[in-house]
């Protein structure tokens, strides 16, 4: 490698770990970055070998982090397969992962709570509208359709 090119390697190791600084991203998150700032493909492909091989990135970590993050908003599960296929991530990964989380997230009972919560704040307008837009946010939220609509009669 010449000196050029050493120069181009750190520079994007620099920008990675700035990058990382603020949190954690996927491999792919890292990759498009990179090339967002032009930089060449063998660097960027380098750039991330290290980063692998140094345990920096990590994509099942990543995912594992990211879906622990996100259901204490809470989200469903829908919702937190989309963002993770957004951020790149492996189909195996998100399934293994989804499946994970699935273990220990009553969907049901959170669902419930908070169409329970939502209808109560939506009172005064008329039911069959409350529930139109308690469905949405359900929705929204990334909850599965089936799920919400289970909730939503239970609360008649």
């Amino acid at each position: 490698m010449n000196s050029k090119n050493i120069d181009l390697l750190q520079k994007a190791k620099n920008y990675a770990f700035l990058l990382l600084k603020f949190r954690l991203r996927s491999e792919n998150e890292l990759r498009q970055r990179l090339e967002k700032k032009k930089f060449n493909t063998q660097i960027i492909e380098r750039t991330l070998s290290f980063l692998k091989d140094k345990g920096f990135i990590d994509d099942k970590y990543f995912a594992k982090i990211w879906t622990e993050s996100r259901v204490k908003r809470p989200l469903g599960t829908r919702r937190l397969k989309q963002e993770l296929i957004i951020k790149g991530i492996d189909k195996a990964i998100i399934d293994s992962q989804i499946n994970e989380i699935k273990k220990d997230y009553p969907e049901e009972e959170i669902v419930a709570s908070i169409a329970k919560d939502r209808l109560n704040k939506l009172k005064g307008y008329d039911p069959q509208k409350a529930r139109r837009r308690v469905y949405a946010y359900l929705l929204r939220r990334g909850f599965s359709p089936e799920v919400v609509i289970d909730a939503l009669t239970h609360e008649e």
